[in-house]
């Protein structure tokens, strides 16, 4: 099966316990596994799934229609694992394998100053 990309969401909202989300986003490291766990009991959304880092501090959540997906996949059978994969000021994402599939982060390009925009890559002049 294939991997993806998911944005998390919930980045700004405190935790009942430990360390802020955004402060555990910052000690997180691409490639760092992380934890998929549903909550079938959560009083807004029945479907949702938190994430949780390596050390146990949740960062966030799947986006919803992702995370009835995910469910779906899971309630399948298929093994589902995940790793951290990066975050910004307003976003962080997670990547996720099914049935053991083996990670591979995807390249990230450099990023251009705020306000350029091209389309396409500039290749240097040989």
């Amino acid at each position: 099966m294939r991997q993806v990309s998911l944005a998390i969401v919930g980045i700004d909202y405190p935790n009942k316990r430990g360390p802020a989300r955004r402060f555990e986003l910052e000690m997180c490291s691409p490639g760092e596994p992380i934890e998929l766990r549903p909550e079938p009991a959560n009083p807004y959304d029945e479907h949702a799934i938190a994430v949780f880092s390596c050390r146990g501090v949740q960062l966030g959540y799947l986006k919803s229609e992702r995370a009835v997906w995910i469910g779906t996949l899971s309630r399948q059978g298929h093994a589902i694992s995940g790793i951290f994969q990066g975050a910004t000021a307003s976003v962080a994402w997670v990547r996720v394998a099914f049935d053991n599939d083996d990670f591979a982060l995807p390249v990230v390009k450099p990023q251009r100053e705020v306000g350029e925009f091209w389309p396409d890559d500039i290749y240097p002049d040989d």
